[in-house]
């Protein structure tokens, strides 16, 4: 009975020995495997293992491993990702304190601003396409009013009287040019788009044959050409030429031409004084042109 009792006591004495000399021969690097670590090799076993890391690594094969766990296990953000969108919106939606009124633009404005664009815009791009061909030292300056006109039809004009021409129309002929929107054919006026110098001519056909059978012709018996501004021959400057009725011609030309300062908006035109005491013709086809030379 002792002897069991011995036996027994030995038995339990040799298994607490053996676990620490197990535990101490494993290598620190390693880990003890589940229990259940043999069952699940064996179910296994038709499969191809997967590759074991290598032990060579060290610490650096941990860290990433680490690494990467905790970027897999990161918390889901798109709660986060929804508050901060949430924000931004309401942030944007916030108006502050009204600014003081802009300035009103009307279309006329627009209108005007965009003409005064394309101007320039047309001026630099012609200057650019004929600077090649023009010697050095000559500039040219696109001219953005300019006419050249015809009366239509004759026109009477009673002794002793002061008529202003109209009935203009433009020559469909070579060489006849009308250039911007300031001159009126109808009333034979050409309004100044802008404040500057302009340069104007008047040729005028005068027909006389009423005054060729009178014996003799007085002094006063004169014609006389103008160009007068906004209709004001004596208020304001104005070019004038005085012809004599003494050509034995039935048809002369009196001519007028000069300089004269428009402000925006005053008018141009062409006057006929004749003192002569019998009717005076002037016939189809006299010219009146103007060209703005500079503000």
């Amino acid at each position: 009975m002792r002897r069991w009792a011995w036996a027994v006591v030995a038995v339990l004495l040799g298994g607490l020995g053996a676990r620490p000399e197990a535990q101490r021969t494993q290598e620190p690097g390693q880990r003890a495997d589940p229990p259940n670590a043999t069952a699940s090799a064996s179910s296994r076993e038709g499969l191809p293992k997967a590759p074991k890391p290598s032990q060579a690594s060290g610490p650096e094969l941990s860290d990433a491993h680490m690494t990467w766990l905790n970027f897999v296990r990161r918390p889901d953000d798109s709660a986060l990702r929804k508050r901060c969108g949430s924000r931004d919106k309401k942030q944007r939606d916030l108006f502050g304190p009204p600014g003081p009124p802009g300035a009103e633009v009307t279309l006329e404005t627009l209108l005007r601003e965009f003409q005064e664009l394309l101007k320039e815009a047309t001026e630099h791009r012609f200057s650019g396409l004929l600077d090649p061909l023009l010697p050095q030292g000559v500039g040219l300056r696109l001219v953005g009013e300019a006419f050249h006109c015809r009366l239509q039809g004759p026109r009477r004009v009673d002794k002793r009287t002061l008529v202003e021409l109209h009935g203009f129309q433009a020559p469909a002929a070579q060489g006849a040019f009308l250039r911007g929107s300031g001159l009126s054919l109808a009333s034979g006026r050409f309004t100044a788009p802008a404040s500057g110098i302009f340069q104007f001519s008047a040729s005028l056909h005068v027909d006389h044959s009423e005054l060729q059978g009178k014996a003799r012709l007085r002094a006063r018996d004169v014609v006389r050409v103008l160009i007068c501004i906004e209709s004001l021959c004596q208020r304001h400057m104005s070019l004038e030429a005085v012809s004599g009725l003494e050509s034995n011609s039935r048809v002369f030309t009196a001519q007028v031409q000069g300089l004269l300062q428009l402000q925006a908006g005053q008018y141009a035109s062409v006057f006929v004084d004749n003192g002569s005491g019998a009717v005076l013709t002037i016939q189809a086809g006299s010219s009146f042109s103007g060209l703005l030379l500079g503000t």
